[in-house]
């Protein structure tokens, strides 16, 4: 999920929003005009470059890229994965000047544009590119979505760190790496947002600390960027789940800081909390007992969760909520913030025990109803002929479903790329023989997908 770069333009929605849902990129209208001309001029080049089996080779940089921003949960995750793997790289825009973002800048469009070859993965129709980082290597490699990002890795890359996807000749340890993952990158993404926008709607600076990253770009328009940017994420909080009850108001906060309701949606804030409180407690447990989630080997599992409660650490009163909650927790957030990995050992054995079990049981409590509701829905409206899914249809009206999670009622829009994960997950599962199945579901009553 992550970043690529927008424009500032005049008018009602001042803010455009390209990127893993948390990158935001504004420039004058001279800019603007000298990105196009640079960006007709690099399409000439990589339209033919892309015809070429040889235009992955060649790169305009010297080392590895993340384009993103520190404030995204999938940015968070896969600095974590290059710093466990010893693979040094640049973190943009904050890293970059002026002349250099723009490289990068270009190099996403013309990516999205279908001009430069994407290494990996393969583009599906259910996938968004605004939702992913982008990770640019000096060989060429063009690569997107913060897990495939890990899988290219696993496989390209030499390196001291063992595996950190397909960890194990146990399938039913790969399964569970994979399901957990994808829960917080797709589920925690909702509590981990609603945190900041309304749990730390009075103190968070993440509009300031954005337009810091950018200031190499954005220059004058610093303040201009910090105050749309908050708005413009406040504003999509019921998209992503987050929807307030009717005449919900913070008192002293702006109108544009205040987390809206909307009408026909069930108020959800409750029940994220709940949620986010539950899971503090399941890891709480775990973290207490053994350094990573399945012992002292760190997984693509724990990058992820880092990626996405890692990111309240910036938020003062959400961080301080998962100190009060969850201590362990919270010390081993910053030691990964850190970059320490000092516990990990690549010959640990992982342990799919009953320690995981509070964790995997607010996963299916959670997670999954909502995944099957969300793929039931995708499925009527596309029958119905309905082509427009994801932000794009939240904003129109369109694509919309209800249901309840855990009896806790809710509306929302079908999410693409939900119905790609969660496909994936079911696939995993039916690719287990009936034993490992069988042993799965007796230790984690419930944990079988389908």
């Amino acid at each position: 999920m992550n970043t690529s770069w927008a424009f500032l333009f005049f008018g009602r929605e001042s803010v455009v929003y390209l990127a893993n849902e948390m990158a935001v990129s504004v420039m004058l209208i001279s800019v603007k005009v000298f990105m196009l001309v640079l960006l007709s001029q690099s399409s000439k080049k990589a339209n033919n470059m892309s015809l070429s089996k040889s235009s992955s080779k060649k790169s305009p940089f010297k080392k590895w890229i993340l384009s993103g921003s520190q404030l995204s949960p999938f940015h968070l995750k896969v600095a974590a994965l290059l710093t466990f793997k010893g693979i040094a790289f640049d973190d943009y825009p904050s890293a970059g000047g002026f002349l250099a973002n723009l490289k990068v800048s270009i190099r996403v469009l013309l990516l999205k544009a279908g001009r430069l070859k994407l290494t990996y993965p393969a583009f599906t129709r259910l996938d968004e590119f605004p939702l992913v980082p982008f990770l640019f290597g000096p060989k060429g490699e063009n690569l997107y979505d913060s897990s495939s990002i890990a899988v290219w890795l696993d496989q390209n890359i030499t390196s001291q760190r063992a595996a950190v996807v397909r960890v194990s000749t146990d399938p039913k340890i790969n399964f569970l790496v994979q399901l957990v993952d994808e829960y917080f990158d797709e589920f925690g993404l909702y509590m981990v947002h609603h945190a900041r926008w309304k749990m730390s709607a009075q103190d968070n600076t993440a509009g300031m600390r954005l337009a810091t990253e950018m200031s190499s770009i954005i220059g004058p328009l610093k303040n201009i960027v910090a105050k749309g940017f908050s708005a413009r994420q406040v504003r999509r909080c019921p998209y992503l789940f987050s929807v307030a009850p009717q005449g919900y108001k913070v008192d002293g906060l702006a109108q544009d800081r205040q987390v809206p309701a909307r009408s026909g949606f069930p108020a959800t804030h409750d029940f994220l909390e709940k949620s986010y409180h539950n899971i503090l407690h399941a890891l709480e447990s775990i973290l207490a007992s053994r350094s990573y989630l399945f012992g002292e080997r760190f997984t693509l599992a724990d990058a992820s969760l880092y990626g996405q409660l890692g990111m309240n650490l910036t938020d003062p009163t959400a961080a301080n909520w998962i100190k009060e909650q969850a201590p362990n927790v919270y010390e081993w957030l910053l030691k990964i913030h850190k970059g320490d990995y000092g516990a990990h050992n690549d010959n640990a054995q992982l342990k799919p025990d009953e320690t995981l079990k509070p964790l995997l049981d607010e996963i299916s409590r959670t997670y999954y109803p909502l995944m099957k509701l969300n793929e039931a829905a995708y499925e009527e409206h596309k029958a119905g002929g309905e082509t427009v899914f994801n932000e794009k249809a939240f904003w129109k009206r369109k694509s919309l479903y209800s249901g309840k999670v855990d009896g806790h009622p809710f509306t929302s829009v079908v999410k693409t790329f939900q119905v790609k994960t969660w496909r994936n997950i079911k696939a995993c599962w039916q690719g287990l023989d009936q034993d490992d199945q069988t042993d799965l579901t007796n230790t984690f009553p419930g944990i079988k997908p389908i």
